[in-house]
């Protein structure tokens, strides 16, 4: 069988409607997210905050700034999310076709799933990330810098005046840190969760599913894959947070200065500090993501993703 007869063809348009339905999932999940997401990152990044759980965090940052601070960073949020999402969900179909038919055969596609899954979620979300990166790192210094600007294009511009392309792209190895390993136990874990399901029930029950019942498992499966995505990426969450408030010596390289901040803040603290409310919040993007994305790749007839599970345990 030749390589190109292993997946079935996709068009522009197809990779368009991925794209469309990624970026929708994402920003929606993300924005939705953003008090949150704010909590989350001054607990990592404001000493008063130490020790602090998500909801006293929360309380006290409302009673020193008003509702409205758990709103910060909504702009570059909602935006930088809207590319990444749709670069990363359209990318990781891509990819993943790609890999499928290097393998020469769908035996060894499914034989080398785990690999396959691994190689386009990271390849993904390289990509998703150069487009993500500026627009992130405009959401942290809002939220962590107080005053730094009124919103998404004033920090924008001032982040590109006063640090310019360094400036936007300072924190892209902690993001890449901090992304791929995200992007690995998303899509990863919900392919590994979904083929256990699938499995389970059996073919003749899989092909009688319900509208109501595939939207179960999207999201049974996007909750077990958005606990493994938060604990992969949190360390290098908790530290793409700091060095975009500009902690640890600037004159360092990136990489460098990522290692000595993690020796400065000790396994605990890059570990532990806002993995509760980062579980939570990623546990919802996630399966809300998965959810948001089946759902509009149905309405707009996008083609369904490839599937290369088993079907059968090897019992």
């Amino acid at each position: 069988m030749s390589s190109s007869n292993i997946t079935p063809t996709f068009q522009g348009g197809d990779y368009v409607k991925f794209f469309g339905a990624g970026a929708l999932a994402a920003t929606l999940t993300h924005g939705a997210a953003t008090p949150i997401d704010v909590v989350k990152t001054r607990i990592q990044v404001d000493d008063a905050m130490k020790g602090l759980n998500m909801v006293k965090a929360g309380r006290s940052i409302v009673a020193k700034e008003g509702a409205s601070a758990l709103l910060t960073g909504f702009g570059p949020t909602a935006v930088g999310y809207l590319v990444q999402g749709g670069g990363k969900f359209a990318g990781y179909e891509f990819f993943k076709k790609k890999f499928i038919d290097l393998t020469g055969s769908q035996e060894k596609a499914t034989q080398r799933r785990t690999a396959i899954y691994l190689g386009a979620s990271a390849t993904a979300e390289f990509f998703a990330d150069i487009a993500l990166c500026p627009l992130e790192a405009t959401r942290i210094r809002l939220v962590s810098q107080r005053g730094f600007a009124t919103g998404l294009t004033s920090g924008f511009m001032r982040l590109a005046r006063e640090e310019g392309l360094r400036g936007f792209y300072s924190g892209f190895v902690p993001l890449l840190f901090k992304q791929v390993p995200y992007a690995v136990g998303q899509f990863s874990v919900h392919e590994a969760a979904v083929e256990v399901i699938y499995r389970t029930m059996g073919p003749e029950k899989k092909a009688k599913l319900t509208q109501l019942q595939s939207t179960g498992v999207e999201l049974s499966s996007g909750i077990v894959a958005g606990v493994a995505a938060a604990v992969l990426s949190h360390p290098a969450d908790t530290l793409l947070s700091a060095i975009n408030k500009g902690a640890g010596d600037p004159k360092q390289a990136v990489t460098s200065r990522m290692f000595s901040l993690a020796r400065e803040f000790g396994p605990r603290r890059l570990l532990l500090a806002g993995l509760g409310p980062r579980i939570l919040m990623t546990c919802g993007l996630v399966s809300g993501q998965f959810v948001i994305y089946a759902q509009c790749k149905a309405l707009v007839g996008a083609p369904p993703g490839i599937e290369i599970h088993k079907e059968k345990s090897l019992a």
